[in-house]
């Protein structure tokens, strides 16, 4: 952040579409990445309440608030339909502070293209680009991405990449870290050292879903107990992972802003080709998704473990012991013996 110019950054509460932000000459910074990267990050949850945000409100919109004071951020693009609920309230507390906001809205029905459109429009003239440069930006965009979608399935074909860095590559693409560019040279060299790499060995293959997790060590502690997480939900849909032509079909068909059986249908497929046999459902403390873990739970035919958290931090005793418990019942249903009386036979 601080090698960024400040007049060129554009905050964003969620993942928008970034073509239109590029095109106009602005960096996007994805201000959850920036609050949940910080050192500080439980700290800026309790700055927040102190200056105001009441502590029943999720813990990312805290983030989004404190990171955009922290790091002077002049411009933000919110997100109120199609994301947390929140937002609205939120866009209204930084512009009382000074912060210039763009609203932007996803519609209720992914068929309606028109209303989707209409906000592109109406999003690049706020940047004043025209919006026919936008979709020359979606092609570079696009290529930078497919390295992405490599990174991917390397996870979950090759056994070579691990689930967390998985999520911090998928996450990342909401704003490719602010420079394209960077982010695509970075991409390729990780593609390139991963290439020697022998696959991982844990044969439990699980999917975490739901919204990115604001615990620091859920990845690296399911590693250590033999899960190996080869789909990561949302994060996966914020790199674009459908063949699209134009933008208004790539933000119809990016699952996460409409209900939640677009998200279903998309999460049966992946299952069952990434070979799935359990999942995790993160669902943050006072989100309004944590309601459609009924839903998942009807449709997803699959052992279910919900995992809530409130603030950016490790595990807890008692969230490693569910964990625990949960990917023990998993290998014993794989298995039909207990792990811990397996015999491995060579």
């Amino acid at each position: 952040m601080e090698d960024l110019p400040l007049d060129r950054i554009v905050g964003i509460t969620s993942t928008i579409p970034i073509e239109i932000v590029f095109a106009a000459g602005y960096l996007p910074i994805d201000l959850n990445n920036i609050f949940i990267c910080d050192g500080h990050a439980y700290k800026m949850v309790e700055d927040a309440e102190s200056a105001g945000i009441p502590r029943n409100i999720c813990a990312w919109i805290k983030g989004i608030y404190s990171a955009a004071r922290k790091y002077h951020i002049r411009k933000v693009i919110s997100v109120v339909q199609g994301d947390c609920s929140n937002n609205q309230a939120l866009m209204e507390i930084l512009q009382s502070e000074g912060i210039e906001t763009i609203p932007f809205a996803y519609p209720h029905d992914r068929a309606d293209k028109r209303f989707l459109h209409d906000q592109l429009v109406r999003l690049a003239n706020n940047l004043s680009i025209e919006y026919s440069k936008t979709e020359e930006m979606k092609e570079c965009l696009d290529a930078i991405r497919a390295k992405v979608h490599e990174i991917d399935r390397l996870t979950w074909v090759e056994n070579t990449v691990t689930g967390e860095e998985n999520h911090i590559w998928t996450v990342s693409t909401s704003d490719m870290m602010g420079d394209y560019a960077v982010f695509e040279e970075r991409a390729v060299k990780f593609l390139r050292s991963v290439q020697e790499r022998e696959p991982i060995q844990h044969d439990l293959r699980i999917g975490v879903v739901g919204i990115p997790p604001i615990c620091e060590d859920l990845y690296p502690f399911l590693s250590s107990i033999g899960a190996h997480v080869v789909f990561n939900e949302v994060q996966r849909q914020f790199s674009m992972p459908y063949p699209t032509k134009t933008l208004v079909e790539q933000y119809s068909q990016y699952t996460y802003p409409y209900d939640i059986f677009s998200r279903l249908e998309d999460m049966q497929q992946e299952i069952k080709q990434r070979n799935i046999v359990g999942l995790i459902h993160y669902v943050q403390s006072f989100c309004h998704r944590h309601i459609q873990d009924k839903i998942i739970r009807k449709y997803i035919q699959l052992p279910i473990l919900t995992l809530d958290c409130d603030r950016p931090g490790p595990l807890d005793g008692a969230m490693k012991t569910r964990i625990e418990a949960f990917i023990e019942m998993l290998k014993y249903h794989e298995s039909g013996i207990p792990a811990e009386s397996r015999v491995e036979i060579s």
